[in-house]
């Protein structure tokens, strides 16, 4: 679709028109008489030639044919991927394009590249992707328009429901009825916390002190963690009309969406988002002639990973040093500013638009009793169809591993996968079975966190694993408390000493008790889980913990041990 120009809502009926002819406009694109090339372009896909493809593309662009750009669907596995839509005829999936396929994908004649046709049925002998393990477990709300609108086009983002929530929110409920959804979803926060958002929202509209604000935080410091960044790159508009209604909900006057600066096409794309919404006036002055006011700012990090804890993020919205502080007072009491403010992670808000829309009882049908709804989970490690997928709360571990994600690559044996981020221990095969939700994964050592996993095999040595986990801690801890800016880099000596081969069997219960002390004391959650990966590992492979610090042996092959030709410096990470 050709972006028009951006009218400025004036009225909800501005706003009805506008979305109607989007609607027939986005309906015509698809059932005309020109063939649709959309190419996936994210952060991603652009290391693969994403963007020689599309511009390839573009070069046959004319009357009889359209191409366009798109998010990356999450498919990691299988970029470069471009779907072709010819007229009367469901969309082919390619993958693995290149520039030089271009000319046989045009010409129909590549078929060594098709994964599979949209839908849920065969067409002229392809089979669907929806039947393949990657797709056929996925229950896709929050990324249903990734990889099929071009996140750049606010008319594209209307035309398939962008701002409808809002519109519901500003002219159809009262705040009250709109927060009673969110309530009766039971969508519970996705940054980790897993605190329901509906009490979060109710809080904020009863505090009294004004003004109040909304903060998304969109800050992933995590190194395996990467589905904040693909909402904000393939349907930024889902996530602005999440804050927008969460402000119109508790009468809060601004909202702040708070991104980590090394997402810089994230960063660009939400930026155009929020161009294109103030020009339509859905930011700030009577909204759409609906007497509410909001205004909304974006705010970039630094990179520090403990900027993603709640109070520190709230201090870098503000200007000052990223550092956690007491509790209470709660964000909901003193926030920004010292203001009532609520704090939603990007994945819990884009939900918002879907609930308002569909109801907390439709969305409250997915996942478990206790973890409602979908959960967008990412991997990393030796997997055949790596990437981003978001399933059903209560998929099991084992689906995930060796369905969902395709199982280890010819050549790789599974030994382990850590979970929670940098927050929790690791889960081995005899966990297959459990349901990966908020809750179930706790007793085991494991937790859901923001949905980052991390699959290694045996190659993979448990005491460097550890280190690795425990170093990147000890780098962003904030050093504002004693016990995890001393007590994390003790554990790294710990770890250093044992690789290197001069470690004893009294190391094995230091580690414990010094984690003890660091969970224990720390001001704020990072440090208050910053041991888990550690204790996880050494827990599940007691082992390979012994042989390094008794019989001064890597089975692995992977420790520098001791050795007079051998020099490592214990401060290199």
């Amino acid at each position: 679709m050709t972006e028009s120009h951006i009218p400025h809502f004036r009225s909800k009926r501005d706003f009805e028109e506008y979305r109607k002819a989007a609607e027939e406009k986005w309906h015509e694109l698809w059932n005309g008489s020109r063939t649709v090339v959309s190419v996936g372009v994210g952060s991603s896909s652009l290391a693969k030639g994403a963007a020689k493809v599309l511009r390839e593309f573009e070069k046959h662009a004319g009357s009889d044919l359209v191409a366009r750009k798109t998010g990356v669907d999450g498919a990691d596995w299988s970029e470069v991927q471009v779907r072709v839509k010819r007229p009367n005829a469901p969309a082919v999936v390619y993958h693995h394009v290149t520039t030089d396929d271009v000319p046989t994908i045009l010409a129909g004649k590549a078929d060594d590249l098709i994964l599979g046709v949209e839908g849920d049925a065969a067409y002229d002998g392809i089979q669907p992707i929806s039947g393949l393990p990657f797709y056929k477990y996925q229950q896709r709300i929050v990324l249903a328009n990734v990889g099929v609108i071009d996140p750049d086009s606010f008319e594209e983002s209307v035309a398939v429901g962008a701002y409808s929530a809002l519109y519901k929110a500003l002219f159809e409920m009262s705040d009250e009825e709109v927060i009673a959804e969110m309530t009766a979803a039971n969508l519970r926060g996705r940054g980790g916390a897993g605190f329901p958002a509906g009490i979060k929202w109710e809080s904020g509209r009863k505090a009294r002190v004004t003004p109040k604000f909304v903060v998304c935080n969109s800050h992933e410091g995590e190194p395996n963690v990467y589905k904040d960044r693909r909402i904000h790159e393939g349907d930024p508009h889902r996530i602005l009309e999440g804050i927008l209604v969460a402000c119109v909900a508790c009468g809060a006057e601004r909202g702040y969406n708070y991104v980590g600066g090394e997402y810089p096409l994230a960063i660009k794309r939400f930026r155009r988002a929020v161009e294109d919404a103030e020009r339509a006036g859905l930011i700030g002055k009577d909204i759409m002639g609906s007497g509410r006011d909001v205004a909304f700012r974006m705010r970039t990090g630094g990179g520090a990973y403990v900027c993603g804890e709640g109070s520190a993020m709230m201090y870098s919205i503000m200007g000052v040093r990223g550092q956690p502080r007491t509790k209470p007072p709660r964000s909901v009491e003193e926030g920004l500013w010292k203001r009532p403010t609520v704090a939603n992670n990007t994945e819990t808000l884009s939900n918002v638009r879907d609930i308002i829309l569909k109801g907390g009882e439709w969305y409250s049908q997915f996942g478990t009793e206790k973890s409602k709804g979908t959960k967008l989970m990412t991997v990393q490690g030796p997997m055949n169809t790596m990437g981003l997928v978001e399933v059903p709360m209560g998929i099991t571990l084992g689906t995930l591993v060796n369905e969902v994600w395709g199982g280890t690559r010819d050549g790789y044996t599974f030994k382990g996968i850590q979970t929670g981020g940098v927050s929790a221990g690791p889960l081995t095969p005899e966990y297959f079975d459990r349901p990966v939700d908020f809750d179930s994964l706790t007793d085991a050592g494991g937790m859901l966190g923001s949905g980052g996993f991390v699959v290694f095999d045996e190659s993979v040595c448990a005491v460097d694993f550890a280190r690795y986990l425990t170093a990147f801690n000890r780098v962003e801890s904030c050093s504002k408390c004693v016990p995890c800016s001393l007590g994390n880099p003790a554990l790294v000596e710990i770890l250093d000493r044992i690789r290197l081969g001069r470690g004893s069997a009294s190391d094995l219960p230091l580690i414990e008790r010094t984690s003890k002390h660091i969970i224990e004391l720390s001001l704020c959650g990072l440090g208050q889980v910053a041991p888990e990966p550690l204790l996880g590992m050494l827990q599940k492979f007691p082992e390979e913990f012994r042989r390094h610090a008794v019989d001064h042996v890597c089975d692995a092959g992977v420790c520098p041990m001791a050795s007079d030709s051998v020099t490592v410096s214990l401060a290199a990470d």
